[in-house]
C-alpha cells in the first residue's frame, strides 16, 4: 500500500502527542517504514498508532535485524489482502500471525460506475428498494450531500464534529452499549487528527445535510488505492428512510469515480458490511520475537495467547455483553427515559381541529415527536416543508399531524 495514511506524519505525529506523551520512537532497519513505542516496563515494542489505525502495511527485510536482539515486537491490524513483502526464512525474528476481526471490502477496480456495480450486488427488487429509500430521503427533506476533501472551513469542521459526536451519543444510548470512539480521550484524538489530514487528502469527511443541519456523517480515510470507512453515523430519527445504506450508496459511487481501487468497511462484522462486500478478509496481529532470546520467546508466547484469549471471547459475543454491562454501569445514576409509544389512526374526512394549536419545529414537543413525524412523512412520501404538528389543548398527548391531504392523529402513551 502506497501512501497509507496511518502511516503519514500527521497521523503519527499527533497519536504521539495523544497516547505517548511525545516519548521517543523507535525504528529498526528490517520493518520499513514502521516506527515503534516502547513498553515501559518489557522489552516490547508496539507499532505507531497501536489499533486506532485501519490497517497497517509493511515490508521485512530479513538481511537488517541490527537492534532486535531481546526484543518482542507487536503490529497491529495487518490486512490480509495486501500482498506484503515478509521474507522471514532466515531472520532472527520468529513470526506469529494472530487472527482476529473480520473484514470487508469493495473491489472497485471490477466496475467502470456505480450502476454496473449496483446491478452485479444485488437484485432487482433489493436495487428497488435501495432506490426507494433514497428517493424518498430526498423528496421528503432538503437533502444535500457533502464530502469535504482536500479542502474544509475552520468553523464548518467545528460544527461538524459537535454533530457528529451528539449523533454517536445519540446512537449507542440508544442500543444501550458503550462505543470506544467516544472515549474523551480518543474523541479528542479524532477531532485533531482529522482536520489536517482532509487539506492533505489523506482524510474526508462525507456529511448528509438537511438544510443546514448534519444528520449523517463519515469520517473516511485515503491512501493511493484504498478508501477506508473509518467511523459513521446518521439520525437515528431518520430509520425509516435508511441513512446508512444511502450514505453507503453515496460514498462507493463517490469512489468508483475517483478511481479508487477499493472501498474498505475495515475491521469487524456487521451484516450491511457483508451485504455490500464483495470480498471477505481477516486482520491479524504480527508477533515478532527474537527465538535465540528465552525472555523474548516467553513474552511472545504469552502475549500470543492472550490475543488468542481475547479472540475466543470475542467468537462467544462476550465482547458485546460486557459492552452493554459497562454501559449499564456508567448510566446507574442516569434516570432511565420513557419510551414513547404513539398510535396513529388516519383521519377520515371532516375533524374539528378548533382546540388544537400549531407547535414550531424549536419545541420540545416536535422533538419528542421526531420519529414518529419522519414515519408519517415516509409513509406518505410527503414533504417536511408542508408538514404541520398540531397539539391538543385538552390532552398533552394528543397530536395531529397534517401535510396536504394527509392526516393522522397520534395518542400518546408512555411505557417503560
Amino acid at each position: 500500500m502506497i501512501d497509507n495514511p496511518f502511516l503519514s506524519d500527521t497521523f503519527t505525529k499527533i497519536w504521539l502527542r495523544h497516547f505517548n506523551q511525545d516519548k521517543p520512537t523507535y525504528s529498526f532497519p528490517c520493518f520499513n517504514p514502521l516506527s515503534f513505542v516502547k513498553s515501559s516496563k518489557w522489552p516490547i515494542y508496539v507499532n505507531t498508532g497501536k489499533n486506532y489505525t485501519k490497517g497497517i502495511s509493511y515490508s521485512l527485510f530479513d538481511d537488517r535485524t541490527e537492534g532486535v536482539e531481546n526484543k518482542v515486537f507487536l503490529i497491529y491490524d495487518v490486512p490480509t489482502f495486501l500482498d506484503l513483502e515478509l521474507n522471514s526464512s532466515n531472520t532472527k525474528l520468529k513470526l506469529t500471525k494472530i487472527l482476529q476481526y473480520p473484514g470487508y471490502l469493495v473491489d472497485l477496480g471490477n466496475y467502470t460506475d456505480f450502476n454496473q456495480y449496483f446491478s452485479t450486488s444485488f437484485s432487482k427488487s433489493s436495487r428497488y428498494k435501495l432506490n426507494k429509500y433514497k428517493k424518498r430521503l430526498e423528496s421528503c427533506f432538503d437533502i444535500s450531500y457533502k464530502m469535504y476533501y482536500g479542502a474544509i472551513d475552520p468553523d464548518q469542521y467545528r460544527t461538524i464534529f459537535v454533530y457528529f459526536k451528539q449523533l454517536l451519543e445519540k446512537r449507542f444510548l440508544d442500543k444501550g452499549t458503550t462505543n470506544n470512539n467516544l472515549d474523551p480521550k480518543e474523541w479528542n484524538f479524532y477531532t485533531e487528527v482529522a482536520y489536517p489530514m482532509i487539506l492533505e487528502k489523506k482524510a474526508s469527511l462525507f456529511v448528509i445535510y438537511n438544510g443546514d443541519t448534519p444528520i449523517g456523517v463519515t469520517l473516511n480515510y485515503f491512501s493511493d488505492t484504498i478508501v477506508f470507512d473509518a467511523i459513521t453515523v446518521f439520525d437515528i430519527d431518520y430509520e425509516k428512510f435508511h441513512l446508512g445504506s444511502v450514505t453507503i450508496m453515496k460514498l462507493i459511487e463517490w469512489s468508483i469515480n475517483q478511481k479508487f481501487k477499493y472501498f474498505d468497511f475495515s475491521k469487524g462484522y456487521f451484516d450491511y458490511k457483508k451485504r455490500w462486500a464483495t470480498k471477505e478478509y481477516y486482520f491479524e496481529y504480527h508477533l515478532y520475537y527474537d527465538k535465540s532470546s528465552i525472555i523474548s520467546t516467553v513474552l511472545g508466547n504469552t502475549i500470543a495467547l492472550y490475543f488468542n484469549l481475547k479472540q475466543y471471547f470475542r467468537d462467544k459475543n462476550l465482547n458485546a455483553k460486557i459492552h452493554k454491562l459497562t454501559f449499564w454501569f456508567r448510566n446507574l445514576q442516569v434516570k432511565k427515559n420513557e419510551r414513547e409509544r404513539y398510535l396513529s389512526i388516519p383521519i377520515e374526512g371532516e375533524m374539528n381541529l378548533e382546540k388544537f394549536i400549531e407547535i414550531n419545529r424549536d419545541s420540545d414537543e416536535w422533538k419528542d415527536l421526531k420519529s414518529n413525524i419522519f414515519e408519517f412523512l415516509y409513509l406518505n412520501n410527503s414533504s417536511e416543508k408542508d408538514l404541520k404538528v398540531k397539539k391538543s389543548t385538552l390532552d398533552k398527548n394528543r397530536f395531529v399531524l397534517e401535510c396536504k391531504d394527509k392526516r393522522v392523529i397520534l395518542t400518546m402513551s408512555k411505557s417503560n
